[in-house]
């Protein structure tokens, strides 16, 4: 029997990818998203899909469905966006989460959570295991995004706890590929977007701050493998090859353009200087590692945007 799933976000990048995944294994979609980050253009192409429904909603309101399964994934993911509005950002963490955990309670669904590597802020330890608690300012200007995805954690395992909520919690890496938008703000769009326009690539601090990148594909196989599997998590999602900024900025102009200039501007606050998962609880609970390479994730992310960007 298809199980029917709600995704939430399922108009952003993520949430596209997990929803043709699903739909691809025969089962039903439901898809909320206030499109605050999401693009209705990710939804087109499902409407006429009998498996798939899409609800215009914001998950700071409470809902009720009849689902199996719940994949939380609503909230804005990169700085310029859960920034722009952080009073916003904190309610969205806390009463999403809450809403859709009340709702999994109520119809016995089984619970996703997309968390992020930001619950360790920046962290002095690396790599990242699941044990590490974190070095996060609680009151900075990522205090939105980092703190509410631990305050997210905390309502899943309080919700385990209390009311034995079937749960499962992912801890994502610097995720990245196709259907990203052009002013996503994170780094590969970022990178990508100014390569192609011509425009100087910008690097915040001197470059050598660390990041490991995880194609999306690889991500959402993740993502089902531990939905699929019995373990709670929470469990990191990610790639172990770490690259420094200045090594992607050089491998992307190398693919786009050698010419292009890179200009250095000021670190923003609280910005991790590594970010670099350990993995072997994934290996062990799910059996999952990352299959594609940095090089061939990008371009095949460049060919994406060359196609929206003509």
């Amino acid at each position: 029997m298809n199980k029917r799933n709600l995704i939430t976000g399922g108009a952003g990048f993520l949430g596209y990818h997990l929803t043709e995944k699903l739909l691809s294994m025969g089962e039903e979609v439901i898809c909320i998203d206030n499109f605050y980050t999401g693009s209705k253009k990710n939804v087109y192409q499902w409407l006429s899909n009998p498996n798939y429904e899409i609800i215009r909603h914001d998950v700071i309101e409470p809902i009720y469905l009849e689902v199996d399964n719940i994949w939380h994934l609503a909230c804005p993911a990169s700085p310029i966006s859960y920034q722009s509005n952080p009073i916003k950002t904190s309610k969205t963490t806390f009463l999403g989460t809450y809403n859709l955990l009340d709702l999994a309670n109520k119809v016995n669904a089984k619970f996703f959570m997309a968390s992020t590597s930001e619950v360790y802020g920046d962290p002095e330890i690396k790599p990242q295991p699941e044990s590490y608690r974190g070095n996060v300012n609680p009151i900075g200007i990522r205090s939105c995004y980092d703190e509410g995805k631990r305050m997210s954690e905390s309502l899943c395992f309080d919700y385990y706890r209390m009311h034995e909520v079937d749960i499962r919690v992912a801890r994502i890496f610097n995720a990245y590929g196709p259907y990203m938008s052009e002013n996503d703000g994170r780094v590969v769009c970022n990178f990508i977007v100014q390569a192609l326009r011509g425009d100087e690539i910008t690097i915040y601090g001197n470059g050598s701050q660390t990041r490991s990148f995880c194609f999306v594909d690889d991500l959402i196989n993740g993502f089902v493998s531990l939905m699929e599997s019995n373990f709670t998590g929470p469990v990191n999602l990610g790639n172990p090859s770490e690259f420094t900024i200045n090594e992607l900025s050089d491998i992307i102009r190398d693919k786009i353009n050698k010419n292009i200039k890179v200009k250095y501007k000021p670190l923003p606050e609280d910005d991790p200087i590594q970010r670099i998962p350990d993995i072997k609880l994934a290996k062990d609970k799910l059996g999952w590692e990352p299959k594609v390479k940095l090089n061939e994730g990008l371009d095949l992310t460049i060919d994406y945007f060359k196609k929206i960007m003509k």
